[in-house]
């Protein structure tokens, strides 16, 4: 099972930009689908971007052209480059694997995009 732990989150101004990481530990990253999920409040919690351990990407409309996936399986890390952010962004961000019936989730990291 793989552990998770999202850093990187806090404060910053409009079009400003920040970087999330994840780094997993107790199994193999490579092998599991990563995603960033976003929830904010009084919202659900919705796909931000994933990218499947063949490297096939996938993001919400709201973060194309401004957000970058990727991830470091020899690091077992992964990132969420955030460009251009709005006050929109704002939001607890989540890293998440999953593989088969494994869904492990991060604990969270705040995200504020404010004046």
């Amino acid at each position: 099972q793989v552990q998770l732990v999202e850093s990187g989150g806090g404060l910053v101004q409009p079009g400003e930009s920040l970087r999330l990481s994840c780094a997993a530990s107790g199994s193999i990253f490579s092998r599991y689908t990563l995603g960033w999920y976003r929830q904010a409040p009084g919202k659900q919690r919705e796909l931000v971007a994933s990218i499947t351990s063949l490297g096939n990407i996938n993001y919400a409309d709201s973060v194309k052209g401004r957000f970058t996936i990727s991830r470091d399986n020899a690091k077992n890390t992964g990132y969420l480059q955030m460009n251009s952010l709005k006050p929109e962004d704002t939001a607890v961000y989540y890293c998440n694997s999953k593989r088969g019936p494994s869904d492990v989730w991060g604990q969270g990291t705040q995200v504020t995009v404010s004046l």
